[in-house]
C-alpha cells in the first residue's frame, strides 16, 4: 500500500498518553520538525471503554484524553493524515495489551480462553499480573470485538476525515505472529475452524483418512498435533495457522465497516521460530489486507541474526515497516539512545524491500492514567525525536533528513529495483513440519525432518556474504512467469512435494532455470505417492562481483528501468574502521560514515546526487567528517557530523 505513490513515512503519536492540551503542539512538532505528515496512532479499547456497561467514549465525555474525535479533527486542521489502529489488541506497553479487563476469560466465564497444545491458557503478562487471553474466534469475545470495532468505524472515523488507512490487530493477533505453532489455538473455536479447514482441503473424511493412514468415524474425532502425528498432520496444522490468521484479520477488518484500506503489522521471526513464522504468515491469503512489519529484534548493525530476520521480514511481501524503534533505549537496548541505530535500521528495511518506515514513537509522552499503564514510568518513550516537553532532540534532524530525502525521491526510489538473479523457494508444508517437530520432539527423527527456515537462513548468509540480493517466492502460489524471472531457485529438500510444485520446477528447469535443492530430492507427492519430477541443477558459476569492495558493511543497489538513476544504500557494521568502497555503474563510491551508521545516495548522470550520510554515533563514541567520493568528486562535512544534501543543497 502506498499513499500518492510515495514511500510511506509515518510517525506514531500515542495521544492517549498525553495531556489533550498539548496535542496540537506535538502534532505541529511532528509536521514541522520531523517533516512527517502521516500520523499513526493506536485506539486502546481499554482506554475508551473501561466498563462493559458503558458505550465507548470517543469524544471525551468521561475523560478529556478519550476525545479521539477531537484529536483527529486537530490532525485534519494541521494538514495531517492518519493511520488509525483500533486493535482490538495493541500491545504498546498498555495494560492487558489494550484489551479491557472485562473481556478476560477470568472476568467473564462466557469468554473462551485461548489454549496451547497442553490445554493451558495463553496469557498476557503486564509486569505484575498475568491474565488469560480470549480466543479470537470464540463467540462471546467475537461479539464484543465486533461491537468495539463497529463503534470505531461509526463514531470515530468520519467519512471525510483525515484517516486514510487502518491497521488491524498487532504483530499477529496478540503480538503472537512469531510464537510457536503449539502456543495457540487449541481452544474449542480454534479446533472447530481447524476441522472446517480440513473438510475444505480434503473434501471427505475418507480422503483425509486415506492420505493420513487413519480411521475416523466423524470429523470431530480428528485431532491436531501432538495427538495426531505424521508429516501430513504437521503440515496441516501449519497451514491451519496461516488460514486462521487470515480469518481473524478478515472478521476484524469487516467489523469496522469501513472501505478504508487495511494494514497489519507482523513482528519479524525469531531465530528458533523461523519455521513457525513462515508457516503462519502468508499474505496472499489475506484478501486485500496489506502486509506490514515491525522491528523489536535487536541492533542489526551488531547482530547478524537480527539483520537476517529483518531482511527476511522485509522481503516476504511488499509493505512498510510500521514500527521502527526511534525512542526506546531503556526498554529495549541502550544503542537506541542515538539516532544512528534507528537510521541504519530504517534504511535496511527500505533496501530489503520495504515501501515505507515509521518513527515509533515520534513524540515522548508523560500524562497517562495508571489504569492505562501501571508498569512503565514516564516519559514514554525515553528518547523520542520530540521530547516530552515538545522540543526537538538530536534525533529530529536525522528523521527530517530521511523524510525530506524520500519526500523528494520516494516515488522514483520505489520505481527502481535491485539486481535480483536468484530466489529462494518457500515450500511451506516443510515449515509446519519443522516447527512442530521441534516443539513436539519425538514425532519425527531429526534426520527425517524436512524444514524451510534452516535452508532459508543458510541461503541468506550465502547471498549476503557475497553482497548479492535475492527474492523470496512461495512455491505453492507462484507462477511459471514469476519464477522465470530468476536464473536460479533454491528449494528446501525433503521426502515429498506437491505434484504441481514439482511440475512447476521441472518446467522452470526445462526452460533454462537452475533448481538447487538444499537436502534430499523429493520422491513423493503431497499424498505420499511416488513422484520424482525434480532433477537438481549444478549451481551457477560464482562470477558475480561483490558490491562492497572494502570495509565492513552491507550494500544494496537499485536501478531505474528507464532512466539513468540509481539508489545506493550502505549499512556500516558495528566495528568498522575507515571508509567503505562500493561498486556502482559509475565506478567505486567511497563513503566515510560513523561506526554502525549508514548512507543513502541518489546517483544520476554518472555522478552524485542527493544523499544522507550518518557521520555521528554518540552511543559508540564515533564521530567522523562524513564524506562521499566518486570519480574525483567529493562531498564532505566541514567537521565531524552528518552529511545531508537535498535538492542539491
Amino acid at each position: 500500500m502506498l499513499i500518492d505513490g510515495q514511500v510511506l513515512v509515518t510517525a506514531d503519536y500515542p495521544y492517549y498518553r498525553d495531556d489533550p492540551a498539548v496535542w496540537a503542539d506535538r502534532l505541529r512538532a511532528v509536521r514541522d520538525e520531523l517533516g512527517i505528515d502521516v500520523i499513526t496512532c493506536y485506539l486502546p479499547w481499554r482506554h475508551h471503554q473501561p466498563e462493559p456497561g458503558l458505550a465507548p467514549d470517543f469524544t471525551g465525555a468521561t475523560h478529556p484524553a478519550r476525545d479521539v474525535v477531537g484529536f483527529l479533527a486537530l490532525c485534519a486542521e494541521l494538514g495531517l493524515r492518519v493511520i488509525a489502529k483500533p486493535g482490538p489488541f495493541i500491545h504498546a506497553e498498555v495494560g492487558y495489551g489494550g484489551l479491557p479487563d472485562w473481556v478476560s476469560p477470568d472476568a467473564d466465564a462466557s469468554i473462551e480462553p485461548l489454549l496451547d497444545s497442553e490445554g493451558n491458557p495463553s496469557s498476557w503478562w503486564d509486569g505484575s499480573v498475568s491474565r488469560p487471553l480470549p480466543a479470537p474466534l470464540g463467540a462471546a469475545f467475537l461479539a464484543r470485538t465486533t461491537q468495539w470495532l463497529s463503534a470505531v468505524g461509526k463514531e470515530a472515523l468520519a467519512p471525510d476525515g483525515p484517516v486514510v488507512a487502518l491497521q488491524i490487530a498487532n504483530e499477529g493477533v496478540y503480538t503472537s505472529g512469531a510464537r510457536p505453532l503449539t502456543a495457540y489455538d487449541y481452544s474449542p473455536s480454534g479446533l472447530a475452524f481447524y476441522r472446517d479447514r480440513l473438510r475444505s482441503w480434503y473434501g471427505t473424511l475418507e480422503a483425509y483418512d486415506a492420505a493420513h493412514a487413519t480411521a475416523h468415524a466423524h470429523w470431530a474425532e480428528v485431532q491436531p498435533p501432538p495427538r495426531a502425528g505424521g508429516p501430513l498432520a504437521l503440515a496441516d496444522w501449519g497451514r491451519f495457522h496461516a488460514e486462521y490468521l487470515a480469518e481473524v484479520y478478515r472478521v476484524w477488518a469487516h467489523a469496522v465497516g469501513s472501505d478504508l484500506p487495511v494494514f497489519v503489522n507482523l513482528n519479524p521471526p525469531t531465530v528458533p521460530e523461523l519455521d513457525d513464522w513462515l508457516a503462519r504468515v502468508r499474505p496472499r491469503l489475506w484478501g486485500g489486507i496489506s502486509y506490514g512489519f515491525t522491528n523489536w529484534m535487536g541492533v542489526v548493525s551488531a547482530d547478524r541474526d537480527a539483520q537476517a530476520r529483518y531482511v527476511i521480514a522485509a522481503k516476504l511481501a511488499p509493505g512498510p515497516n510500521l514500527e521502527e524503534n526511534w525512542g526506546f533505549s531503556r526498554l529495549y537496548d541502550p544503542a537506541y539512545i542515538d539516532g544512528a541505530t534507528s537510521f541504519h535500521q530504517s534504511l535496511l528495511a527500505m533496501a530489503a524491500g520495504a515501501t515505507g518506515f515509521n518513527v515509533y514513537t515520534g513524540v515522548s509522552t508523560s500524562g497517562w492514567a495508571p489504569e492505562l499503564d501501571a508498569a512503565h514510568e514516564g516519559p514514554y518513550p525515553d528518547c523520542a525525536p520530540i521530547d516530552a516537553g515538545g522540543s526537538p532532540t538530536g534525533k529530529a534532524p536525522v528523521v527530517r533528513a530521511l523524510a525530506d530525502f524520500f519526500a523528494a525521491h520516494g516515488a522514483e526510489f520505489l520505481e527502481c529495483a535491485g539486481t535480483v538473479r536468484d530466489a529462494f523457494g518457500l515450500y511451506l508444508p516443510y515449515a509446519g513440519i519443522a516447527a512442530l517437530s521441534r516443539s513436539l520432539s519425538g514425532l519425527l527423527s531429526d534426520a527425517g525432518t524436512p524444514g524451510c527456515g534452516q535452508a532459508l537462513r543458510a541461503f541468506h548468509e550465502r547471498m549476503r556474504g557475497r553482497g548479492l540480493d535475492y527474492a523470496l517466492v512461495d512455491l505453492e502460489d507462484t507462477t511459471a512467469a514469476e519464477l522465470g524471472a530468476y536464473r536460479s531457485v533454491t528449494v528446501p529438500g525433503g521426502p515429498f512435494m506437491h505434484r504441481r510444485v514439482q511440475l512447476l520446477l521441472a518446467g522452470y528447469a526445462a526452460a533454462g532455470g537452475r533448481v538447487l535443492v538444499d537436502g534430499p530430492v523429493p520422491a513423493l507427492d503431497e499424498n505420499l505417492m511416488p513422484c520424482a519430477l525434480v532433477t537438481p541443477s549444478a549451481p551457477p558459476a560464482d562470477r558475480d562481483a561483490p558490491l562492497v569492495l572494502y570495509g565492513a558493511a552491507d550494500a544494496f543497489l537499485r536501478s531505474h528501468p528507464d532512466r539513468d538513476v540509481h539508489y545506493l544504500i550502505v549499512l556500516v557494521q558495528t566495528g568498522n574502521r575507515g571508509p567503505v568502497g562500493v561498486r556502482t555503474p559509475y565506478g567505486t563510491v567511497e563513503i566515510t560514515a560513523a561506526d554502525g551508521g549508514a548512507a543513502v545516495l541518489r546517483l544520476t548522470g554518472g555522478g552524485l546526487g542527493d544523499l544522507v550520510v550518518k557521520g555521528v554515533n554518540a552511543y559508540l563514541s564515533s564521530a567522523v567528517a562524513a564524506r562521499v567520493s566518486l570519480n574525483g568528486e567529493s562531498i564532505v562535512t566541514a567537521g565531524t557530523g552528518d552529511l545531508i544534501m537535498i535538492a542539491g543543497v
